[in-house]
């Protein structure tokens, strides 16, 4: 039996980056959160100056529950699943107090405008035809002009270093042209240059492109009470002097600052608990082999896309006897997830590059092939993607690009090495990819965790649209290091992530529930008073990383429990 707690105004599971921004919002309003996190706290001594840490860090900290649980994985569903690290490095859930803002590459990005409406604008530009057959891309239920307002607030509560493009409408050419009207500048300068930066822009201009600084929550400049990026290159492994915008380090503390926010750590979420009017009455968690029911208002499922989804399926019950909040099949649906199947690299034939300093955030981006910013006519796909020349290479990136022509291994491979791994730079394009109804995720009928408690399953596949992106974007990324200066470009070998950091999809948000598990403002169909954050409810992936985007309807989903709790809350 569990033991019953105090009543709460808010049960938050997942105590990351949307929910640490939640937290923030709804204790300044006055509002009481208990948090429930998998992980514990981290500090500055946990994240180290590694490069073998930062190179496998979904094994190194925080993350003893997400470790134990990975999901399985199959291309479709007449395949038998497999684990999704196979062949492949894992990057899945992370367990602590600030989830994956703690070791996430800083890069910050918004969604342009066009990725909020892309089935409607793709169908009035090129037709129905355009959409590929068995595709359930969708528009979004909210637009960029209505999420622009709570994008700034979040630029400007954790500190994004970056250069405007489009300020109030007004274009800058310094900045990303293509993006959506800015309400005011980056609340920080970009990332400082390089050589090697200076090289890239220069010759994506010669082109006709038009290169950008890089957005990146890494601090150009001290920030509030954080410091300066000092340009260590180990972002994935944490930050270990609190120069980037992890939650841990600026809205969490704030929200416990104000005496309404309590945090439940190394604790372990069961199920979401609903009565008989279909509510969400609070959530059942263990903690130290005991079992409690924490009571609230309003539930709050903040957790990573995977976990969002197994929690749903998990808390089935006679109101819901397929998984909560799932009476129309949707959990689990539309999944999607980022693809960078393959990269580009290049040799400069002796040019020393220096890239060995800095992070992969502190680059040159483009985004002339991103989304419909270019006429698609005749190209047999839609979409595009972004890429970037950053900085940051490491030993280890290195001395896995040597050319086709060179052994990657023995005498010869430690001699190229030696003489050129300094004139050696990669770049991938970030490109969309299409929801589809052959990719989704469910609970796997075989594989268990330690505590004998289904994993998710994912069924997914890169499909033919997917496909011919990344090879065109390919093309131009070599094109782009060419015009640079490189006397060589290959592709490395790749294959779908499985297991991605940049997931989505599976509570995916619309105006019908018969299509979507959300609405609008992130909260369930069928269960009035849950709220879902995270990339799970995003209808289009885009081009760009989801952590600023998730952020920001996070803080939107917050205001709007702020502004209608009496009519929400149970």
């Amino acid at each position: 039996m569990a033991e019953k707690l105090k009543k709460t105004d808010v049960v938050l599971l997942g105590v990351g980056a949307a929910g640490g921004i939640a937290a923030y919002v709804l204790t300044k309003a006055g509002l009481n959160v208990v948090g429930i996190e998998a992980g514990g706290r981290l500090t500055g001594g946990d994240e180290k100056l590694n490069e073998l840490a930062a190179s496998d860090h979904y094994n190194v900290f925080g993350r003893p529950k997400a470790n134990r649980e990975i999901p399985s994985w199959r291309p479709n569903a007449s395949t038998p699943a497999i684990p999704s690290t196979a062949g492949a490095r894992a990057t899945p859930m992370m367990n602590a107090v600030g989830g994956t803002s703690i070791h996430y590459a800083t890069e910050s990005w918004r969604l342009n405008p066009w990725n909020f409406k892309m089935r409607s604008e793709t169908i009035q530009r090129y037709g129905a035809g355009a959409i590929p057959a068995g595709s359930t891309v969708a528009d979004w239920p909210v637009t960029y002009e209505e999420l622009e307002p709570y994008y700034d607030k979040v630029e400007y509560e954790i500190g994004i270093s970056g250069k405007a493009g489009n300020l109030q409408g007004k274009i800058y050419p310094a900045g990303n042209i293509f993006e959506g009207a800015r309400s005011r500048e980056y609340p920080l300068p970009p990332l400082r240059r390089s050589g090697f930066t200076d090289l890239m822009r220069a010759a994506g201009r010669r082109l006709g492109w038009h290169p950008f600084p890089n957005p990146s929550s890494a601090h150009s400049e001290s920030f509030k009470d954080t410091p300066a990026c000092t340009y260590c290159s180990t972002c994935m492994n944490g930050c270990f002097i609190g120069a980037k915008g992890s939650t841990d380090m600026h809205v969490i503390p704030a929200a416990e600052a104000t005496r309404k926010f309590s945090i439940v750590t190394e604790a372990r979420v069961m199920r979401i608990e609903n009565g008989k009017d279909g509510h969400a009455t609070g959530v059942t968690y263990i903690k130290d082999g005991r079992e409690f029911f924490q009571p609230a208002g309003v539930v709050i499922l903040g957790t990573f896309v995977f976990e969002n989804t197994r929690l749903l399926l998990l808390s089935a019950s006679k109101a819901f006897p397929n998984g909560l909040s799932n009476n129309h099949g949707q959990v689990g649906k539309n999944y999607m997830a980022h693809n960078a199947a393959q990269a580009v690299v290049a040799f400069f034939g002796g040019r020393k590059l220096n890239r060995w300093g800095g992070l992969s955030a502190q680059g040159e981006s483009v985004d002339d092939w991103a989304d419909d910013n270019f006429d698609h006519s005749g190209l047999g796909f839609i979409g595009g993607g972004m890429f970037r020349a950053g900085m940051g290479q490491s030993p280890i990136v290195a001395a896995n690009s040597t050319p086709p022509s060179v052994s990657n291994w023995g005498t010869a491979w430690k001699s190229w090495l030696k003489a050129n791994s300094n004139s050696v730079a990669a770049a991938n394009a970030q490109c969309d990819t299409l929801s589809n109804e052959d990719n989704f995720l469910d609970l796997d009928p075989i594989v268990r965790d330690t505590l004998g408690v289904p994993v998710i399953r994912i069924t997914f596949d890169l499909k033919e649209n997917d496909r011919r992106a990344a090879a065109y974007l390919a093309e131009k990324i070599s094109l782009w290091f060419k015009e640079a200066g490189a006397v060589e470009t290959w592709t490395t070998p790749g294959r779908p992530f499985s297991l991605p950091n940049h997931a989505y999809g599976g509570t995916r948000m619309g105006n019908d529930a018969e299509t979507s598990v959300t609405d609008r403002w992130c909260l369930s169909h069928e269960v009035p008073n849950l709220a879902i954050l995270g990339s799970s409810n995003f209808p289009t992936c885009g081009a760009r990383n989801p952590t600023l985007t998730a952020q920001a309807l996070a803080w939107r989903t917050a205001d709007h429990l702020v502004d209608n709790w009496k009519s929400i809350a149970r």
